[in-house]
């Protein structure tokens, strides 16, 4: 064993058979599979699935979704592949894949089938926010289970929170549009006083003016005159129509967290971190 792994648990698959009236009893023959960088397979005596990060001499590393590594034995019909039970060896004469990334910068996950809801949840102001959201952190939002819910506006916040029903597991995360000292938000979220909520934000009118402006063709964002809806004076302005096409035009200019401001980047990934935070979903 390589120093410095943990043990891993023997693994025991027993050996399927099945009736020849023929040739008499014979073992069904389970297929060698390359432990190929990045493959999904899962040890059916834990139940811990994950994709190979690499083989040192008899053992093959799994790492899962939240990065967690652990070592297991190569032994014959050892590990599931898509339910069906398979012999993991070494890759000849292969070099490692280079890593494939999601649209928010993270390592990005193959063949891990969504987990299953948690009861935390990010909100957020709008329609738009939830879908700009996904564009981005879509990817590990599904790995961790993470729904992400539109408030329809902060003025609603503290009703809903009551509604929701916070405490131990079941966190809330709230992405606020325009959370700056001094504003109608900040003033409702200073009124937030609980520890299973978190409030992050952004300085930005609306959630369109966090998209980096070369991004969707401009040079700059319009100013809008007070008094004047934000998204109809930045179509009127920039000739893009209704808002509705506007707000196509600005989500197709986004591919990844590049196209982003940092400051809706930071909120939201803190968001994530609080509604993921080890311990403290129910199991």
């Amino acid at each position: 064993m390589a120093a410095g792994l943990p043990a891993a648990t023997p693994i025991t698959c027993p050996t399927v058979r099945y009736h020849d009236v023929l040739s008499g009893p014979r073992k069904r023959k389970i297929p060698e599979v390359p432990a190929e960088p990045g493959l999904v397979v899962e040890d059916p005596a834990s139940g811990y699935c994950g994709a190979v990060v690499k083989i040192e001499r008899e053992l093959v590393v799994l790492e899962d979704a939240k990065g967690r590594h652990r070592v297991f034995p190569l032994a014959p019909a050892a590990f599931l592949l898509e339910g069906k039970p398979v012999t993991l060896v070494p890759v000849k004469n292969a070099a490692a894949p280079a890593r494939q990334v999601s649209a928010s910068g993270s390592v990005r996950v193959h063949g891990l089938q969504a987990r299953v809801a948690r009861d935390s949840r990010i909100w957020v102001e709008g329609k738009h926010d939830a879908e700009l959201v996904e564009r981005v952190w879509g990817h590990d939002l599904r790995v961790e289970g993470v729904v992400v819910e539109p408030l329809d506006g902060v003025d609603v916040l503290a009703d809903r929170i009551a509604e929701f029903g916070t405490g131990p597991g079941r966190r809330l995360g709230v992405l606020v549009d325009h959370l700056v000292e001094g504003s109608k938000e900040s003033r409702l979220v200073g009124q937030i006083r609980d520890e299973h909520v978190l409030v992050t934000g952004h300085p930005y009118v609306d959630v369109w003016q966090a998209v980096k402006p070369a991004s969707v063709g401009i040079r700059a964002w319009p100013e809008i005159p007070r008094g004047v809806e934000w998204k109809t004076g930045i179509c009127d302005a920039l000739g893009w129509g209704e808002p509705y096409e506007g707000w196509q035009r600005v989500l197709a200019g986004v591919r990844s967290f590049r196209d982003l401001e940092t400051p809706l980047i930071g909120a939201v990934e803190r968001l994530i971190d609080f509604v993921t935070e080890p311990g403290d979903d129910a199991p």
